[in-house]
């Protein structure tokens, strides 16, 4: 198989605005780097396990899922707590009502997921009353547009591990129960804002449903995250006000003979949140409708598309995918084909092969907006059928 670009696969290498791929056909390495932008700092989870932050510009290599390492490839989002992890600060309300008692909030109490001592210990305790009513909860008020999708997500542990907690999100409707350990894990949950002015409730509530949860709980916290978007991003800190982490744009306009111009193949690996896409064109700009291979699948859909003279030479619009996905898209004159996870999803035998330049992650028209990249290949061949299936297997 003639490799012609390949990206990642536990192979990385970065600096500022610059991401390395590179090409090994015929078993001659070649560095083919990747400019990279992202006009701010963003966090990700390191070889060690502990949240680190990336500065501007830097692309981020997170090992949250994986020894080998992906790339994070996020769309725009912003905290709106303004204290993330002051939990002591007055943004953060320490409620009681009935027999419960104020929450008691210690700062800088163990080591949190980012190796510091800057973790912090609350104690709610709900008194020696059944009722409904009693009630210890510390909790923050954002303010969202109604009928949008809001995500909360928070680093919680036990003291000892099995503590049962409560937490409300943005509607103040119903309450989730949690049972932590006493290890540290984020938890999140996602919910319709259904007005402007959303509450976050965390602590305890006692006789929910006429089921004592209960009277005296103390666990430990770190950074609280409130976003708007379907599911939840890389943590963006906050002392003061909101703040928000810029999009992740990855491109590369590679030499000649790199990106095949009347065959080829694109494959790539990734964990996919939402949606998650490549685009093999000459614009970014809101996808190229002129000439271009752009695929992406996702929560809602598999999509693929080849326009040529802007006229659409190849089109699937298939079941949603997400998690890790192998994915593989060839094409020659009058002969696609996709293969996914080892099986075949679609052939074509009629549609002619734009001229194209450029290689461009989320940079097009099928919504993509993110996901863990692990792995990205080209070939300037279409691979045979065989090989496809191998190759996403």
């Amino acid at each position: 198989m003639s490799n012609t670009l390949n990206l990642g696969n536990g192979d990385w290498a970065t600096k500022e605005n610059s991401l390395l791929g590179y090409n090994s056909e015929n078993g001659n390495y070649k560095p083919l780097p990747f400019d990279f932008t992202r006009a701010s700092n963003g966090t990700f989870i390191n070889k060690s396990g502990l949240i680190e932050t990336a500065a501007n510009g830097v692309p981020r290599i997170d090992f949250s899922d994986s020894t080998s390492g992906a790339l994070l490839l996020e769309p725009q989002r912003t905290n709106l707590l303004t204290y993330s992890n002051d939990f002591i600060n007055v943004a953060w309300s320490k409620n009681q009502s009935g027999t419960g008692l104020i929450p008691v909030v210690t700062s800088n109490s163990l080591i949190s997921p980012d190796g510091t001592l800057n973790a912090s210990k609350v104690v709610f305790n709900t008194g020696v009353g059944v009722s409904t009513s009693d009630v210890s909860m510390l909790e923050d008020t954002v303010t969202a547009t109604s009928g949008v999708a809001i995500n909360q997500s928070v680093y919680l542990r036990g003291e000892n591990g099995g503590e049962t907690i409560l937490i409300r999100g943005a509607n103040g409707g119903a309450y989730t129960t949690l049972t932590l350990t006493n290890e540290w894990v984020r938890y999140e949950s996602t919910e319709t804002s259904g007005a402007t002015s959303s509450t976050w409730s965390i602590g305890l509530r006692q006789g929910l449903g006429g089921v004592v949860i209960n009277s005296n709980v103390t666990i430990y916290m770190y950074a609280a995250q409130f976003e708007i978007g379907s599911y939840s991003t890389s943590l963006i800190n906050t002392q003061g006000s909101a703040v928000t982490r810029v999009a992740d744009n990855c491109s590369q306009t590679p030499p000649s003979g790199v990106i095949g111009q009347t065959e080829g193949t694109i494959f790539f690996n990734a964990d996919v949140t939402n949606t998650f896409g490549v685009q093999l064109g000459n614009s970014s700009g809101g996808g190229d409708f002129i000439n271009s291979i752009q695929m992406a699948f996702g929560s809602a859909s598999t999509n693929a598309l080849v326009f040529n003279g802007g006229a659409v030479q190849f089109s699937y619009s298939g079941a949603a995918n997400t998690g890790i996905k192998k994915f593989a898209l060839a094409y020659k004159q009058n002969d696609f084909a996709i293969y996914i996870d080892g099986n075949q999803i679609i052939t074509d035998n009629l549609g002619t092969i734009p001229s194209i330049s450029g290689i461009f992650f989320n940079h097009q028209n099928l919504g993509t907006n993110g996901g863990k990249l692990n792995d990205f290949r080209l070939y300037n061949t279409r691979l045979s059928n065989a090989e496809l299936q191998a190759l996403t297997s």
